[in-house]
């Protein structure tokens, strides 16, 4: 008999999630662990790995912004039984929770929780677009997930590593 045929009728199908997660205004530090808690404690959502959490440069519209306060930032990989976007939902009440306030594109804020990507998911909604459209330019992003996940990929664009060898320069 296979694997799959012992599970129990009742065994829910689990997808491998990584999110980012970032903050540069008020106690960077406590908002991000809080938030790696909270994810952890969501119904349907097992945490599995957490990287270190590095500091950078503020990212703006019109590119990075040294006068801003700089971030804190690192990802989470998360098996859950949710979809994308109840995924989302979740981390939008998380984010609000941590006093984020959606008033500037790409402008500072409490918190900043974004799904990078979804299983092998690829799509374009209103909503939400998987894999993060811009995770493949984010050393931030990519950095921290290849620290806990060496052989990460992002569907459709390839492995971590290679993607972020090409922002260093270092291919």
């Amino acid at each position: 008999m296979s694997a799959d045929a012992r599970k129990s009728p009742d065994a829910r199908q689990t997808t491998s999630a990584v999110i980012a997660v970032g903050a540069n205004l008020g106690d960077r530090q406590a908002t991000v662990l809080a938030a790696v808690r909270d994810i952890a404690e969501l119904d349907g959502v097992q945490l599995t790995a957490t990287s270190a959490f590095i500091e950078t440069a503020a990212l703006k519209l019109d590119g990075i912004d040294e006068a801003a306060p700089a971030y804190l930032n690192g990802v989470v990989i998360v098996r859950t039984e949710l979809s994308p976007e109840a995924l989302l939902d979740r981390l939008r009440e998380i984010e609000q929770r941590h006093g984020r306030v959606r008033t500037e594109r790409w402008g500072d804020r409490t918190l900043d929780l974004d799904i990078v990507s979804f299983g092998d998911v690829q799509q374009q909604t209103e909503y939400l677009t998987l894999p993060h459209p811009r995770a493949h330019e984010r050393e931030f992003v990519l950095a921290p997930w290849l620290e806990i996940d060496p052989d990460a990929a992002i569907p459709g664009l390839g492995p971590v590593r290679q993607l972020l060898e090409g922002l260093r320069g270092t291919e």
